[in-house]
């Protein structure tokens, strides 16, 4: 097929595929949500064989028991069974994928010190995939032309791989770096903050736990103007204008038995 043919086509695709996130920012979604799904699957899967899964019992059942909670107080359309995994690896890192995949690195859990704290990094990670931040930057691949194959790429050994894997927010482990823009980490940060209140989890630890990050981060983090990664104090800045909101939640979800007593 040559540019001139695929011309109308990309316009049709963009002209249909607007969307609205949780939110209410417009989005471009190329992707249907049942390949992503399908991406995501594949994607955890193969990563699984790659990586050193951490086999703690203690350690699985906490981790757990804070993403269940969480994941158990999501709309009904997004309430499917979440897999969870733990990976040995020492960067405080934590991701979510779409088709209900979570995965922790041991190295943040000496970061996110309590069940509080780590709900408030899985509640923004799972944000990112319900707002489809990761369909929305493929979308942004494909429609300038250097992710073309994105589509049919899924987790064949091909050149695309590596951006596939980091448009999903695997390129930490994919070998190219992607980082979601500073709107996508808002979004997430703002629903995160409703998510883990949502679950029965205090909100208020969003704030420290960035204070956690803030001191471990400090000598390797580059100016807010040279990342795309919000500032930790722009961060804890947003988070706190939020707060009271996600604060009526979190009591509203406590009158109804949401209590989660997840513990190391």
């Amino acid at each position: 097929m040559n540019m001139a043919s695929l011309f109308p086509l990309c316009l049709i695709l963009l002209l249909t595929s607007c969307a609205t996130s949780p939110t209410g920012r417009s989005q471009m979604l190329l992707m249907p949500e049942g390949q992503m799904d399908q991406m995501g699957v594949a994607a955890f899967d193969d990563l699984k064989t790659t990586a050193t899964l951490n086999s703690a019992a203690t350690t699985n059942h906490y981790v757990s028991c804070v993403a269940n909670a969480i994941t158990s107080a999501l709309p009904s359309k997004d309430r499917r069974q979440w897999e969870v995994v733990v990976f040995v690896d020492d960067s405080a890192n934590a991701f979510a994928l779409p088709g209900g995949k979570i995965g922790v690195n041991t190295g943040l859990l000496t970061i996110a010190v309590d069940q509080n704290q780590l709900a408030a990094v899985i509640g923004h990670e799972v944000g990112h995939v319900l707002a489809q931040h990761g369909n929305e930057r493929m979308s942004m691949e494909f429609a300038t032309q250097t992710g073309a194959q994105l589509a049919g790429a899924v987790l064949a050994n091909t050149q695309e791989k590596p951006l596939l894997m980091a448009a999903m927010g695997l390129g930490i482990h994919y070998g190219l770096k992607l980082p979601y823009s500073r709107t996508h980490e808002a979004e997430a940060d703002m629903m995160g903050l409703e998510l883990m209140a949502r679950g029965g989890f205090n909100p208020e630890a969003s704030i420290q736990l960035w204070r956690n990050m803030g001191v471990q981060q400090t000598e390797s983090s580059p100016p807010e103007f040279l990342s795309t990664h919000p500032a930790h104090a722009t961060r804890i800045d947003g988070l706190a204008a939020n707060m009271s909101d996600a604060l009526t939640t979190y009591r509203q979800a406590q009158q109804q038995g949401r209590r989660p007593d997840c513990r190391k």
